[in-house]
């Protein structure tokens, strides 16, 4: 028994529905006619389709066909009793399958017979569909053999409607399948798949479908992996659910088959997936990732199989980092060197802030790390400390807290252009060697980094010879009547060219850091954290990526730092005075061995480490909160913030309930046939709708 239409008014728009239904109706009506107002096609379809919706995957103009149901005088005009009836069927739970019923016109006995179903499909399928045989074993199952076929009641042709699509597929294989092997070509199963479910796949999923062959030994598409696609496309809500819950979970936002196998058997009651079709959902969801990445997927992954509206995001999301870069370079073309000046002041008081940050917290590591590595074990009595450790508690003991901090002054002062010139060098070349697409080649994120510690020599080696020998001193002040030495008078005694012994040990060791520290950590962000254009990472995860970017950097890059800090020590009586890199390393490994070389490594992990991360989460955390106007952080925090905007809006953007029930209605019908009804569709004398044909003037 067909079901029976509403019998109480529903809330449509909200408030009372009767009222907004005659709004619609008065709003839109064009004609009258002996004092009753009509809608012609059009005016039908501005009512229940506004133009500011999205239509790419089912053209605006196809809503025509449900004028048919309106239309129940068959005048081609629709009054405002018909209206109310169409607006009826569209407030039901079940209005989808109700108006692809109803488009049947179902007799008085509330079911559709065969043949007008019959008549009707022939007259608005398209003509080069691929062929469909309703005398099948499948058809007779749901309208009997051909000599005894019987009418369909509502909820007969609705079970039909969702094993139909089903059913198409089959034929198809079968027909393009003409040797029988159980294999087609992968256009021919493209085609399958554009003319049976064109409406409810996303672009980019229609455009890669050939690659299903990819998952296959052979070049061609078997049974099974059509079967199995077509399994995925079904359940595409259980996937997006299980996708949710699973990345939501994951440490990282991303899945690997297993999590998604997991989260699955959580989910559902069943094994609702074969490993074919994981494999195939995997496939089609990371078919723009390379290998690597392409075994864990995120949610913006698996949008291009989910939704049927993906499309590829902003261009000022994809390419904010070049597009940011690229303005830079016309305000540099336009002489706007005031700006440029300001800026580069910006990024250098962020970045003396932010290094005076990272090294206070770190300074007694360094303080120990120092002591440890300028001990010479080869000179009787010269062995004061057993470890990091033992070195840490005597500093406590002979000099008292304050003495962890001896240097600090100088450290302090010098800290704010190191720091500054490494992140701006850093960033600048960054950027003059990004892509339009702002992806930049491992190869120059290593040369950024070369370059950036290269830089900071200039600042460094000076900070550091007065650091080093100011942090040495404490301990020779309870072993000898050495006085202790002002930072000036450090400086005063070394003069310019004293100031830069061991810049050649310091330029070892720099580069080299810079090289593996800045490459590591911006690999960190992005891959693991899955920091992106719209995604900014929290200061706790800044802080794990600079720390552990800085483990490999700080150890590795060790004996460069102790060969640095013996040239740079002042010598005590009856120790090597070491010439140059070369003697030094050399003196270092025959007097003590090859593993002082990396005397203090633990100590400078436990300093370096820390300190990079803090330094690095500061100064991107200062320059979210400070960002200056026009600048390049300012400039991508504006791009984020509008991009954001863009998408908020398309997410707080709520489509209407009747364009809504129209669209899921339409894509029941067309099931059918994915052209359904353009070659037959009529429009009243004088109305055009695009890309539909004329029609006759109505009686």
């Amino acid at each position: 028994m067909a079901t029976t239409l509403a019998s109480k008014p529903f809330t449509l728009w909200g408030g009372d529905a009767h009222l907004n239904t005659k709004q619609t109706f008065e709003k839109h009506a064009s004609l009258e006619k002996n004092g009753e107002k009509y809608m012609t096609q059009m005016d039908f379809v501005n009512a229940i389709a506004p133009e500011d919706e999205d239509y790419r995957k089912i053209p605006r103009e196809q809503f025509a066909l449900l004028f048919r149901i309106a239309d129940r005088s068959r005048t081609g005009l629709v009054n405002h009793h018909d209206f109310h009836y169409f607006q009826s069927l569209l407030s039901k739970a079940d209005a989808d399958y109700e108006i692809a019923f109803r488009f049947f016109e179902p007799g008085p006995d509330g079911k559709v017979d065969y043949h007008k179903f019959r008549e009707l499909y022939d007259k608005y399928k398209s003509s080069d569909a691929i062929p469909f045989n309703w005398d099948c074993n499948w058809a007779s199952l749901y309208i009997g053999e051909k000599k005894s076929r019987h009418s369909m009641t509502y909820h007969q042709f609705g079970q039909m409607l969702r094993g139909l699509q089903g059913e198409r597929i089959r034929q198809a294989f079968h027909y393009f399948d003409k040797d029988g092997d159980g294999y087609i070509e992968p256009r021919e199963f493209q085609r399958i798949i554009i003319e049976t479910a064109k409406h409810k796949l996303s672009d980019n999923l229609l455009e890669n479908l050939h690659t299903l062959c990819d998952l296959s030994p052979g070049a061609k598409i078997s049974y099974s992996d059509v079967r199995a696609f077509h399994n995925v496309c079904r359940e595409m809500d259980v996937i997006d659910r299980i996708v949710q819950n699973a990345c939501t979970k994951s440490h990282d936002g991303k899945i690997s088959k297993e999590d998604f196998l997991n989260e699955s058997a959580l989910t559902t009651r069943f094994s609702l997936f074969s490993p074919m079709e994981v494999d195939i959902l995997f496939h089609f969801a990371g078919i723009n990732s390379d290998a690597t990445s392409a075994a864990r997927l995120g949610l913006d992954d698996f949008s291009r199989v989910m939704d049927p509206a993906w499309e590829e995001p902003l261009e000022a999301q994809i390419r904010g980092v070049a597009a940011i870069h690229k303005l830079k370079e016309k305000t540099t073309e336009s002489g706007n060197f005031l700006t440029q000046i300001l800026e580069s002041v910006h990024h250098f008081a962020l970045g003396a802030v932010a290094g005076g940050i990272g090294a206070t917290v770190v300074y007694p590591i360094d303080l120990v790390k120092t002591r440890m590595q300028n001990q010479r074990s080869a000179v009787v009595g010269q062995l004061m400390y057993k470890n990091s450790l033992d070195c840490f508690r005597k500093v406590i003991r002979n000099e008292g807290a304050i003495g962890l901090y001896s240097g600090l002054g100088p450290q302090l002062i010098g800290v704010a252009p190191e720091k500054a010139i490494k992140l701006t060098v850093n960033d600048l070349v960054r950027g003059k060697a990004m892509d339009d697409n702002g992806n930049i080649a491992l190869r120059m994120e290593i040369l950024a980094g070369g370059m950036a510690g290269a830089c900071q020599v200039v600042f460094t080696n000076p900070l550091e010879i007065v650091k080093i020998r100011l942090q040495i001193q404490g301990e020779l002040s309870k072993t000898s009547d050495v006085p202790r030495r002002s930072a000036a008078w450090i400086v005063r005694n070394l003069g310019l060219l004293g100031l830069y012994k061991g810049a050649s040990a310091c330029l070892l060791r720099d580069i080299p850091f810079s090289a593996i520290y800045f490459p590591t950590y911006a690999h960190l962000k992005k891959d693991y954290f899955g920091e992106r254009p719209g995604k900014t990472l929290s200061i706790p995860q800044l802080l794990i990526a600079g720390a552990i970017a800085g483990m490999p950097a700080a150890y590795l890059t060790t004996p460069a730092d102790v060969i640095k800090t013996r040239l740079q020590a002042e010598s005590r009586k009856g120790q090597t005075h070491y010439k140059n890199i070369h003697h030094a390393a050399t003196t270092i490994v025959r007097e003590e061995g090859f593993k002082a070389l990396f005397k203090g490594g633990p100590a400078r992990i436990l300093r370096s480490s820390p300190q990079f991360g803090c330094t690095l989460a500061a100064y991107e955390f200062l320059q979210r909160l400070l960002p200056m106007p026009g600048s390049t952080a300012h400039s991508e925090s504006a791009l984020q913030i509008s991009a954001a905007g863009e998408e908020d809006r398309k997410k707080s953007h709520v489509p209407s309930l009747p364009y809504l029930r129209s669209k899921n209605a339409l894509k029941m019908i067309l099931d059918l046939d994915e052209n359904f009804g353009r070659r037959a569709m009529t429009i009243p004398q004088g109305i055009r709708l695009p890309g539909v044909a004329g029609a006759p003037t109505p009686q």
